[in-house]
């Protein structure tokens, strides 16, 4: 029971920052609930296999110079041990994983390390930006069906500013004098991740060491500055008959400079071998999804985003796309993830 107390006492004061947080400065993802790596470290060896995602997406597309997303991620659970090797449990190369008989005998994980690696590009307009770092997670084992992992994340960013691409009113503009082109800064993020066999939330900060962001040397335009970004999500899994799940999910987004933003997800998966679903993002976008799993080792997703505020006007909408590879699953099934998938 402590260990729920400390986990709603974390969420509560990580709340708390989110709800006092007002500019986005990472990319946003319309597929988290197929990824949520991205967004918490802590999910880091939550799997028997090595997990595996490539993925872009074309935000705005129609819009000159509008951001593009590309990233790929890997994680793993250290130690070659079967993490789910009880008597309850199915045997390494038995049923699916995902199937309802599974779900109603499920033990939760014996207390392990994981660990993983993540590299992002993102591009808009004149400004890129590249993050690459490691992540190390510790999973407890909270009870006979739960488990709360405590994960970290630590890297680098590289942010860059292409002046030739700037269109200036006047061309010797002061603050654009003495540019710094490109920079490296350190990078940081921790989050908490509770799960089972048939729910998950979980919260992370990202961001989280204050920066100095200028791409100048003259002191009257050095103002910029790293805010965090505040992620809060949780779903549960539905069996709507034997064959046919669904998964409702949410996921809170607060970043300073802006109103929090909401997502709400449903997911219906048939077999776990095809699913359809749908999303809704506050006063920003609709979203249609689906995804195919490929025997025992991939999985490929698609979402695209219908834009609902002003600037629909100028996008056809964004695209998103993300691969999934699966290496060294003892499950031998099509096995898209535990719950969140």
């Amino acid at each position: 029971m402590r260990y729920f107390k400390f986990l709603f006492t974390l969420l509560t004061l990580m709340i708390g920052v989110a709800v006092i947080l007002k500019a986005q400065q990472r990319p946003q993802y319309t597929q988290y609930v197929f990824n949520n790596y991205l967004l918490n470290p802590a999910l880091s060896g939550t799997e028997n296999y090595t997990d595996i995602k490539v993925g872009h997406r074309l935000q705005w597309s129609g819009l000159k110079d509008a951001p593009r997303t590309s990233f790929v991620s890997a994680h793993w659970s250290l130690g070659d041990k079967y993490l789910w090797q009880n008597p309850l449990s199915l045997p390494e190369k038995g049923d699916d994983p995902m199937s309802k008989n599974y779900m109603q005998n499920y033990t939760s994980s014996p207390a392990h390390h994981g660990m993983g690696v993540m590299a992002v590009s993102d591009r808009a307009g004149p400004l890129s930006r590249i993050d690459a770092g490691v992540s190390y997670a510790y999973h407890l084992q909270l009870s006979g069906t739960s488990n709360l992992a405590v994960g970290t994340y630590v890297g680098f960013s590289r942010i860059s500013l292409d002046v030739n691409a700037l269109q200036l009113e006047t061309e010797a503009d002061p603050a654009l004098t003495n540019v710094i082109e490109s920079q490296f800064k350190p990078d940081a993020s921790i989050g908490v991740w509770l799960y089972g066999a048939r729910f998950f939330a979980g919260a992370s900060i990202q961001q989280i060491i204050p920066q100095t962001l200028a791409f100048t040397k003259n002191s009257n335009y050095t103002q910029g500055k790293s805010v965090p970004h505040f992620f809060v999500t949780s779903g549960y899994k539905l069996f709507l008959d034997e064959e046919v799940t669904l998964i409702p999910s949410f996921m809170a987004k607060g970043v300073s400079g802006l109103p929090i933003s909401v997502d709400l997800n449903a997911k219906v998966s048939f077999k776990d071998k095809i699913w359809i679903g749908g999303s809704y993002r506050k006063s920003d976008s609709f979203s249609a999804m689906v995804g195919f799993n490929f025997k025992q080792f991939a999985n490929l997703t698609y979402a695209y985003d219908l834009t609902t505020s002003e600037i629909r006007t100028v996008s056809n909408g964004t695209h998103e796309i993300v691969l999934g590879i699966q290496l060294n699953s003892v499950y031998q099934v099509f096995s898209g993830g535990r719950t969140w998938r």
